[in-house]
């Protein structure tokens, strides 16, 4: 059986529940248990704060753990990451006062720098040869400025906004974040086999997110030119009509090229045109 640590609240919790109802791993009792057996599959969530999770899993308490890059970074705990998971995403920046001119790292010298993630910004100073003080704070960083805690501030950063309120800027991004999957380093062959259908069943949610299924009418006489418009993962399929001379195809496309795949699809003389989402894609 797999143990999997998720974070006990928050948009991480969420989703992270979310991501295992949807490749079918079902779980009792919410968060109104520390521990939960999982339905139709042989794991366990352990409910925990995301930075004690890189640590669990790591001294193999936990299997599996859902946590964000940011976390395992910091923590530099010996564990791997197995898969990015595509949602939580953030970014650490550093911040100033908006009034302040900045001119790259070199700034940042001799500066007092307020941050709950010391070892990811230690390790950014060092690589540019900066010298600064780092102030270490749990919880409400951005406020360190304007109490005179700080010169400077390293902090997550979603959509910038309690930067704004708190009259900062955005200066530099240091490590991009979103949720992955850690496993730590003695997993028995039982939990790995466990994992690697686990794998197959995210690898097969992660492909389907971009992608919508089009389906249409199209004139037999542009089967050629549609098939250029829409390679699909291998080939579209084309079935004949009662229609004379008319056809029937079907395709995968990427969600992003949807618009202009249709445009084209249209002045070949495509109609008809459905779009479904895709739930899984197996590869």
């Amino acid at each position: 059986m797999l143990r999997i640590a998720i974070q006990s609240k928050g948009r991480l919790n969420e989703e992270s529940l979310r991501l295992l109802a949807e490749i079918g791993i079902g779980i009792d009792e919410g968060r109104r248990k520390f521990l939960a057996r999982a339905r139709n599959f042989p794991a366990e969530v352990l409910y925990l704060r995301d930075d004690d999770i890189p640590g669990v899993v790591a001294a193999g308490t936990a299997s599996l753990g859902i946590v964000g890059l940011n976390e395992v970074e910091e923590k530099a705990a010996g564990v791997t990451v197995v898969r990015k998971l595509g949602f939580g995403g953030c970014r650490l920046s550093l911040a100033i006062p908006k009034g302040e001119a900045y001119e790259g790292p070199a700034s940042l010298a001799g500066r007092r720098i307020a941050t709950s993630y010391p070892r990811i910004l230690q390790r950014f100073l060092d690589e540019k040869g900066v010298q600064a003080c780092v102030e270490v704070i749990t919880g409400s960083v951005e406020v360190a400025p304007a109490a005179g805690i700080a010169d400077a501030i390293f902090d997550i950063v979603s959509s910038g906004g309690t930067l704004v309120e708190n009259g900062l800027k955005e200066v530099e991004t240091v490590l991009r974040s979103e949720a992955v999957l850690i496993a730590g380093p003695h997993l028995s062959a039982e939990e790995q086999a466990i994992l690697d259908e686990m794998l197959f069943r995210i690898d097969s949610h992660l492909l389907s997110q971009d992608k919508k299924y089009l389906l249409m009418n199209l004139p037999e006489a542009a089967v050629e030119e549609a098939i250029r418009i829409l390679p699909a993962m291998r080939s579209p399929t084309v079935m004949p009509l009662a229609l004379k001379g008319w056809c029937s195809m079907h395709s995968v496309v990427r969600e992003a090229d949807l618009w202009d795949k249709i445009r084209q699809l249209k002045a070949i003389g495509a109609e008809g045109i459905f779009v479904l989402n895709v739930d899984k894609l197996i590869p």
